[in-house]
């Protein structure tokens, strides 16, 4: 079938992108301001890679998903060779493309299943994939030890001191599962703070997404979304290395705002988000999607406003935020807990938080906050 190759910068909605050469000044000026600070461009480069091979192991494995890929974790939660084959790969890039910096990995999954007898043929599975997939990066192919060694590197927790890459090897596991959205999600902690992150988003389209919007199916898709603290916030397609520079929804009025929350009910409260929107006045339905697609979607301008609200007892783990926040904030937003609390990603793999996670421009964010908390108050006091 024939391919068109549309020019990047003519497949996305225009008022939040700039120019590909306004986009390179303003890096390049970013990067003139100081020569002391450091930019990360190893660092990055190394990310990028390591998200687009591992969303090209995600991609093959989703086109041909098989019922025996799947496996249940203790908490229920389906995890595929994907999974591991994706963390596997990632590991694998940064340690080869990084080689004289210390490696820490905090990641979600660990090769202790894959380690049963009865998981000899899923290993083998990932052992292929992750070879097929590196072939172009290594002399010889990793054994299947190799392969869980490397994915055993994601033990690390993370912290306040050091450098620590922050890894979900796919985020929104279910999504995946339907053939919907996830993403590949990796960021960079520095004494505690993220530095550095990149989505990798294989189902979502280059062009902004809405209501109206989410069941195309001729949208050309695949999007990388890169961001490093001081330097913006870039998108391009994962098929291409031509980017442009994108902001959050400049919208002031919240009644013209649209939001994004979970696909899934179980992940977070819709109950609660309906009651915020209607106090904020909002006349746009929800946008539902998996995954850190979200933050993509959002730095872009897609929607103004993302909400999460988990359940009581469930705490937010640092992979699920760290990129996705930088992605945001370095576009213009904010995000914080339900109080306006900053995130704190230095207390090793789990988020202390106030009742959930919220994210919008600098002007919806003191409106959406009272909106919250008075939402917060009247479902306490029916309870």
């Amino acid at each position: 079938m024939l391919r068109i190759n549309t020019p990047l910068h003519l497949r996305f909605r225009l008022p939040n992108l700039i120019s590909r050469a306004s986009a390179s000044a303003s890096v390049m000026a970013s990067l003139s301001m100081s020569s002391t600070a450091p930019t990360y461009a190893k660092e990055l480069a190394a990310a990028k890679k390591a998200a687009c091979l591992a969303a090209r192991l995600c991609q093959r494995v989703q086109r041909s998903l098989l019922q025996s890929d799947v496996q249940s974790k203790l908490d229920k939660s389906p995890v595929t060779v994907a999974d591991y084959g994706s963390q596997a790969v990632v590991s694998f890039v940064l340690e080869h493309e990084l080689p004289t910096e210390p490696f820490s990995l905090v990641a979600e999954e660990d090769s202790g299943d894959l380690r049963n007898d009865s998981a000899k043929e899923m290993i083998d599975r990932i052992r292929q994939l992750v070879n097929d997939i590196l072939a172009t990066e290594m002399a010889t192919p990793l054994s299947a030890e190799s392969v869980l060694a490397a994915i055993d590197k994601g033990r690390s927790e993370g912290g306040s001191h050091g450098r620590h890459w922050v890894l979900d090897p796919i985020d929104g596991t279910k999504g995946f599962l339907r053939g919907d959205q996830y993403a590949i999600a990796l960021a960079l902690l520095d004494e505690g703070k993220v530095v550095l992150g990149v989505l990798a988003c294989p189902n979502l389209p280059l062009a902004a997404i809405g209501i109206e919007k989410q069941e195309s199916s001729d949208a050309e898709v695949g999007c990388l979304f890169s961001a490093v603290s001081g330097l913006g916030t870039y998108m391009q397609s994962l098929h291409d290395s031509s980017q442009l520079k994108v902001n959050v929804s400049a919208i002031e009025n919240t009644e013209e705002a649209s939001f994004f929350e979970s696909f899934e009910a179980a992940h977070s409260m819709h109950d609660l988000s309906s009651s915020i929107a209607q106090k904020l006045g909002v006349k746009a339905p929800p946008i539902r999607i998996d995954s850190q697609a979200k933050y993509g979607a959002l730095s872009r301008g897609d929607g103004a406003i993302y909400l999460r609200f988990p359940h009581t007892g469930y705490r937010e783990k640092i992979w699920d935020h760290a990129a996705g926040s930088i992605v945001v904030t370095e576009a213009g937003g904010v995000v914080s807990d339900a109080a306006g609390n900053p995130l704190d990603f230095s207390q090793g793999k789990y988020l202390d938080l106030y009742k959930g996670i919220v994210a919008t421009n600098q002007k919806l964010m003191p409106s959406l906050l009272k909106a919250i908390q008075e939402s917060i108050d009247e479902k306490a006091s029916s309870l």
